[in-house]
Formats: C-alpha cells, structure tokens, sequence
C-alpha cells in the first residue's frame, strides 16, 4: 500500500496511506498531520486555479520554520480536493511516498 510521510530533524510530522498529489506537492488530509507542531501563520498567498492559500508554522524541538506548511481552507471548485489539506515546502520539511 502506497505510504507519504513528512519529517523535519527525523521527527515525523505528518503520515498517511491516502493524499492527494498537486502540481508535484503531496497534500496531507488534516487528520493525518501533528497539530500540535503547527501555528497558524497571518501569510497569505493566491493561485489562480486554487484561490486562497494559508500558512502555519512549524515548531519541532523548540525550533520554529515559518510559513513551512500551507493549506486551502477555501477552494476554488477545481481544487476541492484538497480543501483543509496540508503540504509542507520541500525546502524546509523532508516530503516522501512509495
């Protein structure tokens, strides 16, 4: 069965058996990711075919990664897919699936 996972310092931060892949970025349902690692960020950005992106930061073992991860909290239709859903930037949180 297919795995993803997301890590930052060998601590593992989000895993699942099911995501959803976009524009090469694995989106993590929200179940999936530790919460308790994530603060919301007042970082906004838009895509035009996504709309609204929102931030959180990181925290793991005191050390804080801004802007780290991002979600949709409000789609456009053709992104409902991934409404709520997580992905971490690859700079900053190790990202991999089988």
């Amino acid at each position: 069965m297919p795995h993803a996972s997301a890590k930052v310092n060998g601590k593992t931060v989000a895993e699942s058996d099911t995501w959803e892949t976009v524009e090469g970025n694995i989106y993590f349902p929200p179940s999936a990711v530790e919460q308790s690692i994530l603060t919301k960020s007042p970082t906004t950005t838009y895509c035009g075919w996504k709309g609204t992106a929102s931030y959180y930061n990181i925290n793991v073992d005191g050390n804080e990664m801004k802007d780290a991860a991002w979600y949709y909290p409000e789609p456009m239709e053709k992104a409902k897919n991934i409404r709520d859903y997580v992905a971490f930037y690859k700079s900053k949180v190790q990202v991999t699936s089988d």
